[in-house]
């Protein structure tokens, strides 16, 4: 990730707690809003059912007026109807006032038509003022006389002897009806849907000519006797979203259902546009604050950086000389200075140290010079030994033979010291070069263990020591038989000290029966006391009947323990 990037993704995590402020009070703004408009909805159905209760008991009052005329109880047509038109002259919201007989007959109206012109007997609600007796209000209707979409409103008038000797009916207009209802809606925008009981609509606000007279759809119908009263977030008929409220008319003799809507777009327009103008200025603000901080880091942290960064390539192909010529109090200025110095003193360095260098080139050349020399004089004095051992023993096979081959596995442990100029050598390589002139196959000799690197003390005594173990089975052992085999596994563990320890076994199998000696010869005192006294390690001698069993345990030194790790 480049810095630039890094600088970009700390500007935008410090603008992560305005956004999460403006989202805070967004949903707090929203939530208050949402609880406010359900209030609102709530107050305003009510308060528009409340209307249409008082309207019903002002026509009820009416007709009480109506019903106590002369000429209404004397069943007078013509008193009747001049009397009624007089009466529906001042009620502007009725159009049409009648009487009937009990069997639905009209009497009289206001209107003028004449008697036994029609009949409301069929009507609903002429029926329901004859069973319940008292006052009912009828459903959607277009009036027989008027023409006109109507509600009516209906209630018995009793005789002398009080039964009921005829009906008298007002006739409100659904248009008047519909704009009266709205002077309760405070907003243009807020919808109103009344029902009768049969669910069909009888005022509709803002488009109501087109909706009076129909049916509410059936899924409203079914959600309206579901939930009943009370606030919901719906489509209202008219397919916009809406906040709805549900209310009933108080009192039993209306029976409608008043449905408004408030337009939730409209009524959560200012909490949009808030929100709107809050992200506007944060991503402004962003905009700038990103952009400030390219120009800033481009001036203040890449340029500086572009040149500590070609010093550093100069130096890395060798360029000592080259300087990133920053300086000053800020902090790259302080590193380039401390930069350019650390240069100038490395570039002094590497002179004294390529003189120093060929110094020691001279000094090393001198050293394998004489170190070849010593070795020359090393053989020329094991060949002298070899001649006098040979010289002291003729004849057959005799002790004078072990001392030859031990001096020879010595001279050979010496080449391979020569070889890395004393420096030491691996523990496989001393391993092979005593093993490797009786190895007959694959896995005559098998050789398993970690790369062990040995100083030239533990190479010499662990090089005669396999020696011995090596002529011994060559003689007697497992590499004296056609199918023996002699495995030699080591590994490298830590000791209770914390020092790194060798532990070697050596183990012979398929050879001739092995028997323990009665005594101990000069080649196991020679192993013994080359493990014990040499490399102050312990060595165990086992001569089991399938094979001989040898295990070492020596210390390391600490130069060798510091590049080791156990394996086990």
């Amino acid at each position: 990730m480049s810095l630039t990037t890094r600088i970009l993704l700390l500007v935008l995590l410090a603008l992560a707690p305005a956004l999460a402020i403006q989202g805070y009070n967004e949903f707090a703004l929203r939530a208050a809003r949402d609880e406010a408009v359900r209030t609102d909805t709530m107050a305003t159905a009510r308060s528009v059912a409340d209307d249409l209760a008082q309207l019903a008991e002002g026509v009820r009052q009416s007709l009480d007026l109506v019903a106590q005329d002369p000429s209404v109880r004397g069943f007078d047509p013509a008193a009747c109807t001049d009397y009624l038109r007089r009466a529906a002259s001042v009620l502007p919201h009725v159009n049409l006032l009648a009487l009937t007989r009990p069997d639905g007959a009209v009497v009289c109206n206001s209107i003028g038509s004449l008697p036994d012109a029609y009949t409301n007997a069929a009507r609903p609600y002429h029926r329901r003022a004859m069973s319940e007796n008292g006052f009912v209000m009828g459903n959607y209707a277009r009036g027989v006389a008027t023409g006109k979409d109507s509600i009516h409103f209906a209630e018995p008038i009793h005789g002398t002897d009080g039964t009921i000797s005829g009906v008298v009916v007002a006739s409100v207009d659904l248009a008047w009806l519909s704009q009266h209802l709205q002077q309760a809606l405070r907003m243009p925008s807020t919808s109103l849907t009344v029902a009768d009981e049969d669910n069909v609509i009888i005022a509709r606000r803002p488009d109501g000519l087109e909706w009076i007279g129909r049916p509410v759809p059936a899924e409203r119908q079914s959600r309206l006797a579901s939930r009943g009263e009370g606030v919901r977030i719906d489509l209202g008929i008219d397919g916009r979203e809406r906040v709805l409220a549900n209310a009933r008319p108080r009192g039993t003799a209306v029976r409608a259902w008043v449905t408004v809507g408030r337009d939730r777009d409209v009524a959560f327009a200012d909490v949009d546009a808030a929100a709107r103008r809050g992200l506007i200025l944060i991503a402004v603000s962003a905009a700038l604050a990103v952009g400030a901080a390219l120009a800033a880091g481009r001036l203040f942290i890449r340029r500086p950086f572009g040149r500590l960064l070609r010093a550093a390539t100069a130096w890395q192909t060798g360029d000592l000389a080259a300087r990133t010529g920053l300086s000053g109090p800020d902090e790259f200025g302080q590193l380039g200075g401390k930069l350019d110095a650390m240069a100038g003193v490395l570039r002094r360095n590497e002179t004294e140290l390529k003189d120093e260098v060929a110094r020691g080139r001279e000094m090393q050349e001198r050293q394998v010079t004489l170190l070849h020399e010593l070795n020359h004089r090393v053989k020329n004095t094991l060949a002298t030994v070899q001649a006098l051992a040979r010289q002291s023993t003729r004849g057959g096979e005799a002790p004078g033979e072990r001392l030859e081959a031990r001096i020879l596995s010595l001279s050979k442990t010496h080449d391979l010291l020569t070889r890395d100029e004393w420096s030491g050598a691996s523990l496989t390589e001393v391993l092979e070069n005593e093993l490797s002139p009786y190895r007959t196959g694959p896995d005559h000799i098998t050789l398993h263990g970690p790369e062990v690197s040995l100083p030239p003390r533990h190479v010499l005594a662990l090089g005669m020591t396999v020696h011995e173990l090596a002529t011994n089975a060559a003689k007697y052992g497992a590499l004296s038989a056609p199918g023996g085999r002699v495995r030699v596994e080591w590994s490298v563990t830590t000791g209770e000290s914390g020092m790194l320890r060798l532990r070697l076994a050596w183990r012979e199998s398929g050879g001739p029966p092995v028997a323990a000696p009665r005594r101990a010869g000069f080649g196991t005192r020679l192993i013994a006391g080359g493990v014990r006294r040499e490399l102050d390690g312990e060595i165990d001698l086992d001569f089991e009947a399938g094979g001989v069993r040898c295990r070492l345990d020596v210390p390391l030194d600490p130069a060798v323990s510091a590049m080791l790790v156990p394996t086990q």
